[in-house]
């Protein structure tokens, strides 16, 4: 039995997403500065893996994020093989994470939510507390 409390490869995606993290820190490329690893998922076989990355560029950008991520990819393997034990380098396959795009979503929505509640409020007069306009 076996006394660890997560599995295997949920430890395989963290020790990838820390080794590349590292590793992207020391690239020279102004393309990457602004690019933060956010995650890994490797194949039940570990020869491949999802790179989850978010940029903090301008959307126009992204597809040279992406590019410099794929270009970058061979020097990021060769880190992998420095850094982490593995049978196997997994093939490093670039994703913009889909969670901030949605977490951006969601925060505009609720702006959106708060700006409106805002107008409605506006007119309970004075006290703000919905009890404006009672009759003395």
């Amino acid at each position: 039995m076996s006394t660890r409390r997560y599995p295997r490869s949920a430890r395989v995606n963290e020790v990838l997403r820390e080794a590349l993290a590292d590793a992207l820190e020391r690239m020279s490329d102004p393309r990457l500065e602004l690019v933060t690893v956010t995650g890994v998922e490797v194949t039940p076989d570990l020869r491949e893996a999802k790179v989850f990355y978010s940029a903090l560029r301008h959307a126009d950008d992204a597809d040279g994020t992406l590019d410099a991520l794929r270009a970058a990819a061979p020097a990021l393997r060769a880190s992998l093989g420095d850094e982490v034990r593995m049978k196997y380098l997994p093939h490093l396959r670039f994703v913009a994470d889909p969670a901030i795009e949605a977490g951006q979503r969601v925060e505009e929505i609720l702006a959106g939510l708060h700006e409106s509640e805002g107008r409605d409020t506006g007119d309970l007069g004075e006290r703000g507390d919905g009890e404006a306009g009672e009759n003395p």
